[in-house]
């Protein structure tokens, strides 16, 4: 092949080809360079690429002559007609007869459609990526292996940034795959999947969420992972549990109202006929069943009427000694008629604290009732105590109500404070413990069980001495309200 030919492919390379000297001085170019960046007579290559009068800080033909090597890099440079163009260079060293490099040949090809199309891409990821992380759901794409691989911002802060971490782990802090879990049925039939799901958030709370799954396909229709879409409607449960609890509440109040009066008419039958035939007795009988029905009717009208409306507190400074010495003034006759031993003691640390004295000693008293009635039907131990105990720290009061009745079982225990939930089959209204959490809650205290069947059980009130100000909390009927008015 000729000399000719060699010019010919030189001048037709469809990039822009120049050799240059040590000093970077163009000594060469072919047709569509000169077209391009003109005439390369004694001119220097960043003089015709950059417009600019010293060379450029990083050199890629500095490079090739110093190591001898070929060497890449992008660059920008700028045509005759004053347009940037992007272009990606490649150089190699042109050797003499001794093999010297005596020139490196320059091969620069146009790329600038490439980084148009790079710089879309990169936008386009980035309203993706904007859009994914502020969509107002929990969204999460997850592997065969249930990883979650990815999360938007406020599923991250809903449930941790644990990138690679099993999908059951951050939502339901168990340690195996949920059954019947819709992100595998997605992977094994490619179909939309929905369920309801309860999740569990980094800091414990629970929250109703509706699941979509869908699949996420590669160029080859194969599914790489699939993408889960849980909408948080948690208000809309909490709405329906308010329905539902409040046709509970008449059905649980007929039923139970029902009960006592059939229990009232058999007391005044009693009375009406021991009075009738002269039988104190039987007047006496029958006027306890009636008394005994009265307090039940009162205190269920008291927990109905407690739970219907939300009250304000009346809080006053109460001395833990002193209330304690009331408390035991009300159920020691009730502990004496049913011959179970009471201990109420204040150590010297229980002090002063502010609390609501009336709702209070009704939780009290309800708390400690529950304990005597854990002993009464306990038939399986001689001998039966229940024993209170108030101490304190520099922040918390702590009323401590311990027995050795029937205890509970784990089921029992899981439900003590549910809505309607009681265990005394006819004699509860399932209102009491539900009350008894609500009051300690809203002074800003906690309340916890411990119980073993058979054995016992111990309920663990906290106080805080000085009132906690606490945000109110809209009810789920307002938050339902305020998401139809957003559009959420």
């Amino acid at each position: 092949m000729n000399e000719a030919h060699f010019e010919t492919y030189f001048d037709e390379m469809p990039c822009y080809v120049s050799v240059q000297d040590k000093d970077l001085k163009l000594v060469a170019a072919n047709r569509r360079f000169r077209e391009n960046f003109g005439d390369i007579e004694g001119r220097y290559c960043y003089q015709v690429y950059k417009k600019r009068p010293e060379k450029c800080e990083v050199c890629p033909v500095e490079r090739t002559f110093r190591d001898g090597l070929g060497h890449r890099s992008d660059e920008v440079v700028t045509c005759l007609n004053g347009q940037s163009v992007s272009v990606l260079v490649n150089t190699t060293p042109i050797l003499d007869d001794n093999g010297d490099i005596k020139a490196v040949m320059e091969m620069s090809t146009d790329v600038t459609e490439m980084k148009v199309l790079q710089k879309q891409l990169r936008e386009s990821q980035q309203r993706y990526q904007m859009l994914f992380d502020e969509v107002p759901c929990f969204i999460s794409i997850q592997d065969r292996d249930l990883n979650v691989i990815d999360a938007n911002r406020l599923h991250r802060e809903t449930f941790g940034e644990r990138y690679g971490g099993k999908c059951y782990e951050l939502y339901k802090h168990r340690e195996e795959a949920c059954m019947p879990c819709i992100v595998m049925k997605t992977f094994e039939d490619g179909e939309v999947h929905v369920h309801e799901e309860v999740v569990a958030t980094v800091d414990g709370r629970k929250l109703n969420v509706l699941v979509h799954t869908s699949p996420l396909r590669n160029a080859d229709g194969e599914i790489d992972a699939v993408i889960e879409i849980s909408t948080d409607i948690t208000p809309i449960r909490q709405l329906q549990t308010q329905l539902t609890n409040i046709g509970l509440l008449i059905s649980s109040i007929s039923h139970g109202v029902k009960g006592l009066l059939n229990g009232l008419d058999g007391g005044v039958y009693l009375v009406n006929s021991g009075m009738k035939n002269g039988n104190e007795k039987r007047v006496e009988q029958g006027w306890e069943i009636v008394l005994r029905n009265v307090a039940r009717i009162r205190s269920m009208v008291l927990d109905i009427l407690y739970y219907a409306k939300d009250r304000d507190l009346d809080r006053e400074s109460i001395d833990a000694a002193e209330f304690a010495e009331v408390i035991q003034e009300v159920v020691q006759p009730r502990a004496d008629d049913l011959g179970i031993e009471l201990a109420i003691t204040a150590n010297g640390s229980a002090g002063e604290f502010m609390a609501d004295r009336k709702a209070l000693r009704a939780t009290m008293v309800n708390l400690i009732e529950n304990s005597l009635d854990a002993c009464r039907v306990d038939k399986k131990k001689d001998e039966h105590k229940v024993s209170v105990n108030v101490a304190g720290t520099e922040k918390l009061v702590t009323f401590t109500i311990e027995d050795n009745g029937i205890g509970m079982d784990r089921e029992t225990r899981d439900k003590a404070f549910s809505l309607f939930f009681s265990s005394k089959g006819n004699e509860g209204t399932g209102l009491g413990l539900f009350i008894a959490d609500k009051i300690i809650t809203s002074h800003g205290g906690s309340i916890q069980l411990d119980t073993t069947e058979g054995e016992g059980s111990r309920f663990t009130i906290e106080l805080p001495r000085t009132p906690v100000d606490n945000e109110e909390e809209p009810t789920p009927l307002e938050r339902l309200d305020a998401l139809i008015e957003t559009g959420d």
